[in-house]
């Protein structure tokens, strides 16, 4: 079993290896990351910070992976995903980065993309994998086949968890960290399934987000930006649906969920009652502005990301 954490190394390795040549070239390239007026003041000094590091991340995930894991249909349709969102991801930087459109990509744009990646991963893996179209319920020991309906469950997984990723990597180290938690559960979850070639790219994953945060904890020296965050999220996304967890999903990545719900209820109380619920969202700038340290909100978002990856693992083994 020792040799699992080989991937782990190798892609920590890389990014801690990449990570001094990569981020003085995007300083270089002006990659810097645009800061929100609005937001708490002392997130002003980090304008001009670089972005666009989730491409190291993305170098060593698919390095650790290729070189450790055998390339079966799984592997490949959960690079396929993360890839592909780091594309989507990519561009979005991009252009409000380097062409300085501060709306980057349109939301139809992203959301076609998405819908072409999940079509992509329910037919393939329904006609050629052997993929169920089920729903399995924790607890209940009971699954729901949800037929062509199953195809809209995996755009809402993917789509709800790369948008949820990304609104969390608002604070130095935050999505980094969070996202070493979820994925390092879902390596031990793919493990209990027998799939281990997706638990090396899970572990892979782990490592490269581990060295991320070297260069990414307070004060961070460089931003994962949307090329990074949404990458993350369409990896994570893709092992729940390939290990038919779906719904264990949720409790994994609860941080990721209140992150994104935050933000559902704000804009919904705010057109709905003309007020705001939190002082600012996602809610760790509610945290934030309440008084809190940035290291403080962090610190406690991972804690809460632990005990609800715990829960979920002891959820699966008595389920």
């Amino acid at each position: 079993m020792s040799v699992l954490f080989y991937p782990t190394l190798v892609a920590l390795l890389i990014v801690l290896i990449s990570g001094p040549v990569l981020i003085p070239i995007l300083h270089k390239m002006k990659f810097g990351q645009s800061i929100r007026q609005e937001g708490p003041k002392s997130h002003q000094a980090k304008t001009g910070t670089p972005t666009m590091g989730g491409l190291m991340i993305m170098i060593a995930i698919v390095i650790s992976t290729c070189f450790f894991a055998k390339l079966n249909m799984e592997v490949c349709l959960a690079l396929f995903v993360m890839l592909g969102h780091c594309f989507i991801g990519f561009l979005d930087d991009y252009i409000k980065v380097v062409l300085k459109r501060n709306l980057g990509l349109k939301a139809k744009q992203k959301l076609f993309g998405q819908i072409v990646m999940a079509l992509i991963v329910t037919y393939v893996g329904v006609n050629y994998m052997g993929m169920k179209t089920d729903l399995w319920i924790p607890f209940s020991g009971i699954t729901f086949d949800l037929g062509i309906l199953y195809y809209f469950l995996v755009f809402f997984v993917l789509v709800g968890t790369t948008n949820a990723v990304n609104l969390t990597d608002g604070l130095d180290g935050l999505a980094a960290g969070t996202m070493t938690i979820a994925i390092l559960a879902y390596a031990l979850i793919c493990l209990r399934f027998g799939k281990t070639d997706l638990a090396i790219f899970c572990l892979a994953v782990a490592g490269a987000t581990i060295g991320f945060l070297w260069f990414n904890v307070h004060p961070a020296k460089v931003f994962m930006g949307d090329t990074g965050s949404l990458a993350l999220g369409g990896a994570l996304a893709a092992v729940a649906i390939l290990t038919k967890t779906e719904i264990l999903l949720a409790i994994v990545g609860f941080v990721f969920v209140i992150e994104a719900l935050s933000v559902i209820i704000q804009v919904i109380s705010f057109k709905t009652r003309g007020k705001r619920v939190f002082l600012m969202s996602p809610i760790h700038h509610h945290f934030e502005l309440k008084g809190w340290s940035e290291t403080k909100v962090v610190g406690v978002f991972w804690l809460v990301g632990l005990i609800c990856s715990v829960a979920a693992l002891l959820i699966l083994k008595v389920s």
